[in-house]
């Protein structure tokens, strides 16, 4: 009981240093919901759904490289539509000369394309079509040129700024050889995605900025706790993992990430206007890229092995509570990367928190389908997925629930540093 209570608490942490750090801001009293026939379709949505075209279903990004695309998409995006609407909040980077007779569609569509053509020219005749087809649905007049220049000096701050931000750089793992030390893992024995812990934050000042105390000695009782928990739980033959806990493993696992739609349901069940919905969506997708980039510069200074390593090595790490197993792996394929922290936590404490700062309440229900898993998850709450996504990566197999908690805690730091200094109403 206590240490379930314990796990609560930590796992809560995320969404309370959000909600510590000031009193959320209030939605605004205009809404439009975009599932009513009679408003036209909420083009934040829209060029969201085109945007994960380009980065996944077409350039197959995976989820530390997403971020950042997502990140810079979504800001550009924020900056126009913040501009029309007379900058109620503060602008990301950029705040455009406008009167609000601008086309905010002509605004989110241009931003968008500008952004994904600058990132992957190779799309440029598939997203040219996008484009024009979201332009030929607005009236052609003063509002809809004016909105095409807002959106295009936003998108051009924003690609000015991630210029050399130091994204695919050279930069790889440390191989070791020592027990608690990193190695490639099977079956591909890859190393991936060193670069993006040394990529320029979007958010933070630097990427440490949230550092950890790092992993659990080896000899010590927790490292036994978190080394014998994944083994018996995470094993890809375990008896005592349930049914569900494998669904819930793989749904979390999917490269195509379930979060990204249910941001676009929260938009819709919520009925958010373009504003709200830019203003959300920006807060969501920058807090996890910094996340992201803040919890892959703790895996480089850390270099921790990972659980199938750990326990088919077990006998070198001078813990006479561990047993090596050398034939065991894991439930999920382990990335190509070191244990702690866990990218996934680190991700989704930051979008949670972030989404549990923005609509100022815990309690809002959702859910997300995933094709590798077969299954759609429901959830009441943003701290209940925090919870589930800590779980999820123990019951796969690929990493201890310290690297999951640890991560889980730079989320919650990143979004609520984010709170404090950004996207916050004009005074």
């Amino acid at each position: 009981m206590l240490k379930s209570c314990l796990r609560r608490k930590v796992v809560w942490l995320a969404v309370a240093l959000v909600i510590a750090a000031g009193s959320p801001v209030g939605l605004g009293p205009s809404f439009a919901y975009a599932a009513d026939s009679r408003i036209p379709a909420n083009a934040v949505i829209v060029w969201d759904s085109n945007a994960q075209t380009a980065i996944w279903d077409i350039a197959g990004q995976q989820p530390q490289v997403q971020a950042r695309s997502f990140a810079m998409v979504h800001g550009a995006i924020y900056d126009a539509v913040n501009a029309i609407a007379g900058t109620p909040y503060q602008p990301y980077l950029i705040a455009p000369a406008a009167n609000g007779a601008e086309s905010t569609n002509a605004a989110v569509a241009t931003a968008a394309f500008r952004v994904l053509d600058a990132l992957f020219p190779a799309q440029r005749e598939r997203l040219t079509a996008q484009y024009d087809e979201s332009l030929a649905a607005i009236p052609d007049g003063a509002a809809k040129r004016r909105g095409i220049t807002v959106g295009t000096q936003a998108a051009d701050a924003m690609i000015a700024a991630r210029e050399n931000d130091g994204a695919f750089g050279s930069q790889t793992w440390t191989v070791g050889t020592q027990p608690g030390q990193w190695r490639p893992t099977p079956p591909a024995f890859a190393s991936d995605g060193a670069w993006v812990g040394h990529v320029k934050p979007f958010l933070l000042p630097s990427a440490s900025m949230f550092r950890t105390s790092g992993p659990p000695s080896l000899t010590s009782r927790r490292y036994a706790r978190d080394f014998n928990e994944v083994k018996t739980v995470g094993s890809a033959t375990s008896t005592l993992r349930t049914a569900d806990q494998t669904q819930a493993a793989i749904w979390w696992h999917d490269r195509h990430l379930v979060e990204w739609e249910i941001k676009r349901q929260l938009a819709t069940t919520q009925r958010l206007n373009p504003l709200q919905t830019a203003r959300m969506f920006a807060m969501v997708d920058l807090a996890e890229a910094d996340a992201t980039i803040a919890c892959f510069n703790e895996k480089a200074a850390w270099s921790f092995w990972r659980p199938v390593t750990a326990i088919q090595l077990a006998d070198t790490d001078g813990n006479p509570d561990t047993v090596a197993d050398p034939g065991w792996l894991p439930l999920l394929v382990t990335p190509p990367h070191p244990d702690f922290t866990s990218g996934h936590a680190c991700f989704t404490a930051a979008s949670m928190s972030a989404l549990a700062y923005f609509f100022g309440r815990d309690d809002i229900s959702f859910s997300g389908y995933s094709a590798d898993s077969g299954t759609t998850r429901h959830f009441g709450g943003f701290s209940q997925a925090l919870a589930e996504v800590v779980n999820a990566r123990v019951w796969g197999g690929i990493h201890t629930r310290t690297a999951d908690v640890q991560g889980a805690k730079i989320g919650g730091q990143v979004t609520a540093y984010m709170v404090g200094h950004y996207f916050r109403p004009k005074r």
